[in-house]
């Protein structure tokens, strides 16, 4: 679906390279992202793709396309959806969809279907100036699938917004996800970016030093370690035991015999201490 090669890029007016040399591949049908810090380069890297930053270097081919060849068309089948939602405030939301709906030559979905989706529909007739910014999140969100688009950039899709709604996002990509549509999401969220992605690139100061599958890093950076809860003299204790020969670990087995086990589980590593095993640099910054 999409090959990026030796991509680089500054801004204007600047020398400064905000990303570079990065190269990765999405494939076709799955969630892939890119889980970093805020000014990692993560949202430039998708405005270079979906064609909104121009004097880029290196390539990038979209379906065997050269981006800088790409005609109106693609952006018929691309959705697009910001962190930072850039709606028409005095409009109302019913009214914001019906107008981006109008500059596509393509049939569009039903812009009440969408406000239900995301519990949107008793605001329909509110002007969006009035909305917080989870509501504005939201509409943004359904905003970019007004063209029932085969690719989806997703900056940030669950910042501002509370649990419920989160998971009600969650669960609308993860549904794309089925129909077969490609995602790229950018997120500092490890718990999004596990949950959501097939793989995920670890991006740092405008580098990618790590791409894997999420099971992949757990298996290579995280923990291999089992956990034990226990009563001993009337006290809960805990110890940690490298999984490797566990069944011949003396402390272990002796523990086992003699004492009462509360708990006994392994330990698995978040993405969070993964990316700071690696990167030695914190997510939420």
């Amino acid at each position: 679906m999409i090959q990026v090669q030796n991509l680089t890029y500054s801004y204007p007016g600047t020398e400064k390279q905000v990303l570079k040399d990065i190269s990765f591949e999405i494939k076709e049908g799955e969630i892939f992202g890119f889980l970093g810090p805020s000014g990692a380069g993560k949202s430039t890297t998708q405005k270079v793709l979906n064609g909104l930053l121009k004097g880029f270097g290196g390539s990038v081919h979209i379906n065997g396309t050269d981006l800088s060849k790409m005609k109106r068309s693609f952006y018929e089948k691309i959705g697009v959806a910001f962190e930072f939602p850039n709606l028409y405030l005095k409009l109302t939301a019913l009214e914001n969809l019906q107008l981006f709906a109008s500059f596509f030559k393509s049939k569009t979905r039903d812009p009440d279907e969408l406000l239900k989706m995301v519990q949107l529909e008793g605001d329909r007739d509110t002007r969006v100036e009035a909305f917080s910014k989870g509501m504005k999140m939201r509409l943004s969100f359904i905003r970019s699938l007004l063209n029932q688009p085969e690719l989806l950039f997703l900056d940030e899709p669950t910042a501002g917004l509370d649990p419920g709604n989160a998971r009600i996002m969650k669960d609308i990509i993860l549904d794309l996800k089925q129909q077969g549509v490609t995602i790229f999401l950018t997120t500092h969220h490890m718990d999004d970016a596990g949950e959501l992605c097939n793989r995920l690139a670890f991006m740092v100061e405008g580098t990618l030093p790590v791409i894997d599958s999420t099971q992949e890093l757990r298996l290579k950076h995280g923990k291999k370690t089992v956990r034990l809860e226990y009563m001993e003299n009337g006290m809960t204790l805990s110890d940690e035991f490298p999984i490797d020969q566990l069944a011949f670990n003396p402390t272990f087995n002796e523990i086992l015999e003699n004492q009462e086990i509360l708990t006994i589980h392994t330990q698995e590593a978040s993405l969070e201490d993964i990316f700071i095993k690696v990167t030695g640099q914190q997510l939420k910054q």
